[in-house]
């Protein structure tokens, strides 16, 4: 009988898995409970208007809309009377009317009249939709799905919290800086991309040409720091022009990403404090999508001055380029989608260069433990209601 030796063969391998702590978010999971602590974007504000929207956050399917006093409101879609969706719902000034016997919700669930019920309904009152907090913030509708009890303050950045004359907020719905607004795949292999700096210099670079600029090809010197219990820096410092460039990238825990400008050293305002945000927003354990904030300054025209950050393969964008072309310049995109719908853990050999990815997973865990625990996630209040304090930006430093 020959001795048998490892000879890589994919043949027999073991069965691969995931880590199901890290990347499960339906109700009663571990990161479930943890995003669920958290307010939440759903959706741009001024896109939800008095026709109802369906939602899904989280694996959970909602409607969304705002009534006639401009308040938003979110509800669970089946309604309490005999279960037909609320998605065809009349909406008007004190809530949504459901289509089949017209009960009238208002934006906390409760019913306000049952119109083929005496007296619009005698015991109405004794009715509630299931509904969660929705509110306007930063531009975003945000919503509050965790326990009531346990509500936290709305997130603030203290880069958004003050606008020059000359600034405004904008926002937009994005994934990431290439690809559709759903990504399908499950959101951290997305999200932790943001700690993995030395994938700009192979993936965005080396790899598939210079998709940034020439500046943010350089090798960097990467390191990793906490801040406090609530997230997490990169700082990845390049020799540029005789200076040295300095590139910080920020996460907050759960699901929070600050990546200043990437067009530095071609566009003379990428460099300072980051100026804007993303949430990257589980739509369920396999799909993806984020909502943005940005600081923008107004244009000659008084409009934002247009952002210049999404990565070019060749001159063209994402959408233009062809099969052949994804393949033999992919971004980022293809680098998480292609993990497939969710990464397999147990495949991985993690290395030096991981060293932040490893820190974050390490971060997520504590926070779920808290949580599981009965505690509030750490970091949760931070400052002066909830303000955190932005570390990322795009700065030129003498050498020394």
């Amino acid at each position: 009988m020959t001795d048998v030796i490892d000879s890589g063969a994919a043949y027999g391998r073991p069965s691969p898995t995931f880590d199901a702590d890290l990347v499960q978010v339906g109700p009663g999971t571990p990161g479930g409970e943890l995003f669920r602590r958290h307010w939440q974007p759903v959706a741009i504000a001024t896109e939800v208007a008095q026709r109802p929207r369906a939602v899904r956050i989280l694996g959970e399917d909602l409607i969304l809309f705002r009534d006639g006093r401009g308040r938003p409101g979110l509800v669970y879609p089946r309604c309490a009377h005999r279960g037909t969706t609320l998605y065809y719902g009349k909406v008007e000034e004190e809530g949504i009317r459901c289509c089949y016997h017209g009960w009238l919700f208002d934006v906390e669930g409760h019913c306000l009249d049952q119109p083929c019920e005496a007296e619009g309904g005698r015991h109405r009152d004794r009715i509630r939709q299931p509904w969660y907090p929705a509110v306007d913030h930063y531009g975003l509708v945000f919503a509050y799905l965790g326990p009531p009890e346990r509500r936290p303050p709305l997130p603030r950045l203290d880069i958004l919290e003050t606008l020059g004359d000359d600034e405004v907020l904008t926002n937009s719905q994005t994934a990431g800086l290439s690809g559709p607004l759903v990504i399908p795949c499950n959101w951290l292999q997305l999200f932790e991309n943001v700690m993995d700096p030395w994938h700009v210099f192979v993936l965005h670079s080396s790899l598939s040409g210079t998709q940034f600029t020439s500046a943010m090809a350089v090798a960097p010197r990467v390191s990793w720091e906490w801040d406090g219990d609530y997230g997490m820096h990169s700082v990845q410092d390049r020799d540029f022009e005789g200076k040295l460039f300095r590139r910080i990238t920020q996460v907050l825990a759960p699901n929070v990403r600050i990546v200043p400008s990437t067009q530095a050293g071609a566009d003379p305002n990428a460099f300072g404090a980051a100026t804007g945000a993303i949430w990257v927003v589980p739509v369920d354990d396999t799909s993806t999508t984020g909502f943005g904030v940005r600081k923008a300054p107004l244009g000659p025209d008084g409009k934002p001055v247009p952002l210049r950050g999404a990565a070019t393969f060749e001159g063209k964008s994402w959408w233009e380029l062809s099969e052949e072309e994804h393949q033999r310049m992919p971004g980022d995109f293809e680098a998480e989608a292609g993990q497939g719908p969710i990464t397999l853990h147990s495949e991985e050999h993690l290395a030096t260069s991981d060293r932040g990815v490893t820190m974050f997973r390490h971060l997520l865990r504590r926070h779920m433990n808290a949580v599981r625990e009965g505690s509030d996630p750490p970091g949760s209040l931070v400052g002066p209601d909830a303000t955190v304090h932005v570390e990322a930006g795009n700065f030129i430093l003498e050498p020394s």
